[in-house]
């Protein structure tokens, strides 16, 4: 069967979107005609997907807003052609706000990390408030913003060391960090670019083991990539989110006849040609009335009915999505893009069993066994919110009942998080719980005993966290400066390396020359920076990463004086 995106019935495509056929080889695809009511017909060229599994059509030119485009073609069926088609709307977009400016606080000792080897890295700090029960299960991936330091992507150990960070220029911010797998290899991920209306607008981004770029991912469709999700298939495709923002009549509803709306989208990208290989829009297939978000009764006001907040894409091809704003999770058919069942909200297709009811979740996933997690924001009326929870859902297709397998609260009940979050099963089956903007970062035992906690410094959050082993080797060198009191006959060191996990120890070598140095001592790797008081006045000295294994991984030299 071959997918044609934008989808039959897609009331609100853009007019720069590309026409996906998914399903069969680009060998396959021919006469294919493509006729916008009022821009006519449309030349333009057929591109292949890396995976083989289909193309897109690229018009010459954009559609028309308001504009009905129908499309049709042929697929190649032994002797015969079989001809496919579909029709949609076109929308108008809206000028995008401003991005939205976050309020720095002021830099103390205590909310932001110091390094004498890097001095301009600030990232915000952390402190463990309940050590790890199992160090082995891996570091922690966050992507702090809004407090004291500067934002990018950040790699803390189990005991709140900093491992990797990568600093944003100012403007800039990131989401949803991890570890994922690309091209048979873990692989760090993430979103950056700014925040608008509480939605992103910027890119996905992968690196390697050595920090380097590998791929820098897109929405397409004259869409921008959001900061929500960003999931890597088996087949290095990835599926992402990203926002419409449109002009629509809401005078139905209560709002303006010319409003402005956020329509949520998720589209499967070919990573390696960057384009669109299938796209479901929330407005074909869910009813504004829905949403438990207000209208706005002024145009200038944007209108987010759905809000996108997680894509889980199953092994069968259907995809699960979550929408915050009206409080439901969809599973959707990837053929059709229809609705196979909704959980939660107004229209839940199961009954569901006590306390299963859940409001402005995040991050729902279906876990290998069937059952599905939420991050449940707030699982009361927001009059009167009560605490934030990770839960199971056990659901029963055949009987529709949603019944609840187990729900997690921060001990004391004391955390209550009104955006973000996430929840994540390790590989030790703990429950590695994000909790959003409430600023603090939890691990759960399979009894519900609390086995790590991590905090920030307030008003510092992360959209998501993580847990996960890593092993990374910077392309860069170690950064090494001489710093603080001169010791006779000595010099005070500090080095370190961003981002490298494997050094144990540091070798210091010093002498009259960069050709007659000689090893003075060996000092074992204290964290991300280690200080180091080497007998020496150099005038060169020099420093070897080593690994457990005795192994020199990369080198760092420095005059001390001329």
């Amino acid at each position: 069967m071959v997918v044609i995106s934008p989808l039959r019935g897609t009331p609100d495509a853009n007019p720069d979107t590309q026409i996906s056929f998914l399903g069969v080889p680009a060998g396959e695809l021919g006469a294919i005609v493509v006729t916008g009511s009022r821009s006519g017909r449309h030349s333009g060229r057929l591109e292949a997907y890396s995976t083989g599994t289909g193309a897109s059509f690229l018009p010459r030119k954009p559609f028309v807003a308001g504009e009905r485009v129908t499309v049709s073609a042929t697929v190649a069926a032994g002797a015969t052609a079989e001809a496919i088609g579909t029709a949609f709307h076109v929308a108008k977009p809206y000028q995008l706000s401003p991005p939205n400016s976050n309020n720095r606080v002021a830099v103390t000792a205590s909310n932001v990390m110091h390094f004498y080897s890097e001095p301009k890295l600030r990232p915000n700090a952390v402190a463990v408030t309940t050590p790890a029960a199992d160090p082995s299960a891996g570091d922690i991936f966050i992507a702090p913003d809004s407090g004291a330091g500067l934002d990018g992507p950040m790699i803390v150990s189990p005991t709140g060391s900093l491992v990797w960070f990568d600093q944003l220029r100012r403007g800039m911010t990131a989401y949803n960090f991890q570890v994922q797998q690309y091209g048979g290899q873990p692989v760090l991920t993430w979103w950056e670019g700014s925040v608008v209306d509480g939605h992103g607008q910027g890119v996905d981004v992968i690196e390697n083991d050595n920090y380097a770029p590998l791929a820098t991912v897109r929405a397409g469709n004259g869409l921008y990539a959001d900061l929500h999700d960003f999931v890597i298939t088996a087949q290095d495709t990835a599926w992402l989110t990203a926002y419409a923002p449109i002009h629509w009549n809401l005078s139905l509803f209560g709002g303006p006849s010319d409003g402005l709306l956020d329509d949520s989208t998720v589209q499967e990208i070919d990573i390696k040609t960057g384009l669109v290989m299938f796209q479901w829009n929330a407005l074909g297939h869910v009813e504004l009335s829905d949403t438990y978000e207000a209208i706005p009764p002024l145009t200038p006001t944007p209108f987010d009915f759905f809000h996108v907040n997680s894509v889980d894409p199953q092994a069968d091809g259907d995809v699960l999505i979550s929408s915050r704003n009206t409080s439901t999770a969809y599973l959707i058919s990837d053929t059709t893009g229809a609705i196979l069942w909704r959980l939660g909200g107004k229209k839940s297709t199961f009954e569901l069993g006590p306390d299963v009811r859940f409001a402005w979740q995040h991050d729902v996933e279906m876990l290998p066994n069937g059952t599905i997690t939420v991050f449940d924001n707030e699982d009361g009326a927001p009059a009167r919110p009560t605490p934030s929870r990770a839960i199971d859902i056990a659901i029963n297709a055949q009987a529709r009942t949603a019944t609840l397998v187990y729900a997690l609260t921060y001990p004391g009940n004391r955390v209550l998080a009104s955006t973000q979050g996430d929840v994540q099963l390790l590989a030790n089956d703990d429950e590695f719980v994000g909790w959003g903007s409430a600023g603090v970062v939890s691990e759960f035992s399979p009894t519900g005993q609390l086995t790590f906690a991590m905090r920030f410094y307030w008003p510092t959050h992360t959209y998501r966290a993580f847990r996960a082993p890593w092993s990374g080797q910077p392309l860069a060198r170690p950064a090494l400066v001489a710093a603080g009191k001169p010791t006779p006959g000595s010099t005070r060191l500090y080095v370190s390396w961003n981002g490298a996990t494997d050094v144990a120890s540091w070798q210091v070598l010093a002498g009259a020359s960069l050709t007659s140095l000689a090893t003075i001592g060996s000092y074992p790797s204290t964290g991300f920076e280690t200080a180091i008081l080497a007998p020496t006045v150099g005038p060169y000295v020099c420093v070897h990463a080593i690994s457990a294994s005795g192994a020199v991984l990369n080198t760092a030299c420095r005059v001390l004086r001329a």
